[in-house]
């Protein structure tokens, strides 16, 4: 359904009237938010490379490092099951999830902009003691710190891009937060490939490179602009007018500003917003954007890969640097994927990269779990060949994700909630995706210690459920204004009945 055909009056109503053009200036904010993906994303790749160097190893986990070189030169699933290691990954996301409520209300008083700023100094701090570390508690301190900063950036950044996005062009403008993130991810394990030879402290250095991202978003959020829609939330209506006008390229921006004081107006009587996200009305955001997409973007099995890459291979018989070097491999495919996503995603749509990507993702998923069972664990090298074709396997996996469940799991739910719900929502968005983030990266290692070859297995069938999810209950979002969202709701063969079926003076946007 596209949001072409909603033009007859009214709130909400008036996108065929909307105006834009390409200006430097909006393209400046949006490459100084999506800069929140790279945290996030170098984040996921120093994750995953540093626990597999030696030297980090020998200085906080000696027991791992012993047992690692034990097993040197065989395939074992148990190597690095240890809890206190996966905590070093897993605090950060159990922070980011507590800071993410804090982030909900700065982000309704004080605006996106402020949020991106808060977010860049709490993880340029934690960057700088998880650098300096001495010991575990100022790793897990440093992580605490740097999970304030996802927390607070995750919060803001995907709707800071939707808010400044046009309608047209919101589906790769958003994304350029997920590609940001691969980005992140990918210079992450290259950095990760040389300092593993710089002893004894290259890992200080992979973890202290990530202020650099943090400094850079501090200075641009600084200079950046705040959304139009939180200008308007605010009360400040011929600053939102300007920043509106300066974002589109024209001065011809009366309908959608109107559409924007009209949303705002509903917000400003909403005064319990996470109470309000509750109402009969909002179960389909709250069910689809709230809870399921972001919980089943970790439940895909693809954040293991990219938090334990290096430590997967090295499992899998792979040398160290083979290991950092397999898992560069994967995650270049992670960012051409989202380059895909990017320029393909406004003229397909939401719901044809779910499904078509989701059934190549369970594919692979038990294509590795059957070639592990048969050749994997048995206390001897893996073959090459062996190891080659689960690489690429892993890749097409990689590859179909980034195109897919990765962008879509943010793009989607930042563009499903009103404006009286937007800052709050997203909170819920974040804290679901940091919870199932953290649980993954505390578990995944333990359970492929004792699931083995079957933890693939099971990512497989989730895949299944969460691909019959999309099909039934996620109407396409594809180039449909935000005002206008709830229409579809409106017209949906199974969550009409949610939203219409209720008092007429309550409904929003009932005929």
């Amino acid at each position: 359904m596209a949001g072409g055909g909603l033009t007859n009056g009214g709130p909400g109503k008036r996108a065929h009237l909307y105006e834009h053009k390409f200006t430097a200036y909006f393209a400046f904010t949006c490459v100084v938010g999506a800069l929140g993906g790279s945290l996030f994303g170098y984040d996921l790749g120093v994750s995953g490379g540093v626990p597999s160097m030696d030297d980090f190893l020998k200085e906080f986990f000696p027991k791992v490092y012993r047992r690692k070189q034990m097993h040197l030169h065989e395939t074992d699933y148990c190597k690095y099951d240890d809890q206190v290691l996966t905590l070093f990954t897993s605090s950060l996301y159990f922070s980011a999830l507590v800071m993410t409520f804090f982030a909900s209300f700065l982000t309704r008083k004080k605006g996106r902009k402020a949020i991106i700023i808060v977010g860049a100094l709490s993880f340029l701090a934690g960057a700088i003691l998880n650098a300096a570390a001495k010991n575990i508690a100022m790793l897990i301190i440093g992580r605490v710190l740097l999970g304030g900063g996802i927390g607070f950036g995750n919060q803001a950044v995907p709707l800071y891009l939707s808010e400044m996005a046009p309608a047209k062009n919101r589906g790769a403008v958003n994304q350029l937060f997920q590609f940001t993130t691969c980005a992140g991810i990918l210079i992450a394990n290259l950095v990760n490939y040389f300092t593993e030879k710089i002893h004894p402290y290259g890992w200080r250095i992979s973890l202290g490179l990530a202020g650099l991202p943090a400094f850079a978003m501090l200075v641009g959020g600084i200079c950046c602009a705040e959304t139009p829609n939180s200008l308007v939330e605010q009360g400040r209506l011929d600053k939102a007018k300007q920043v509106l006008q300066r974002i589109r390229g024209t001065e011809n921006v009366e309908a959608e500003f109107e559409d924007l004081k009209e949303a705002s107006e509903e917000a400003q009587a909403v005064k319990s917003p996470f109470r309000t996200l509750l109402k009969r009305k909002y179960r389909p955001q709250l069910i689809i954007g709230a809870l399921g997409i972001p919980a089943f973007q970790q439940l895909t099995g693809n954040n293991s890969i990219l938090f334990y890459a290096p430590v997967i291979f090295q499992s899998l018989g792979f040398g160290a640097n083979a290991s950092l070097f397999s898992s560069f491999i994967t995650n270049g495919a992670l960012l051409v994927a989202t380059v895909i996503s990017m320029f393909l995603v406004d003229k397909y749509g939401r719901r044809k990269f779910f499904l078509e990507a989701g059934f190549e993702m369970i594919c692979c998923m038990i294509i590795t779990g059957a070639v592990l069972a048969v050749n994997f664990g048995h206390g001897k090298e893996i073959g090459k060949g062996v190891s080659a074709f689960l690489v690429v396997v892993i890749f097409l996996f990689v590859l179909a994700y980034g195109r897919s469940w990765g962008p879509l799991g943010w793009l989607v739910p930042s563009e499903l909630f009103p404006l009286e719900i937007r800052s709050s929502a997203q909170s819920i968005v974040v804290c679901v995706n940091m919870i199932f983030t953290a649980l993954v990266a505390q578990l995944f290692l333990m359970s492929l210690c004792h699931l083995k070859f079957g933890i693939f297995l099971l990512f497989a069938s989730l895949i299944i459920f969460m691909s019959f999810f999309v099909f039934f209950l996620l109407p396409e979002t594809k180039k449909v204004p935000i005002e206008e969202i709830y229409l579809l709701f409106e017209n949906h063969w199974f969550w009409r009945r949610f939203v219409t079926d209720q008092d007429p003076e309550t409904s929003k946007g009932t005929a």
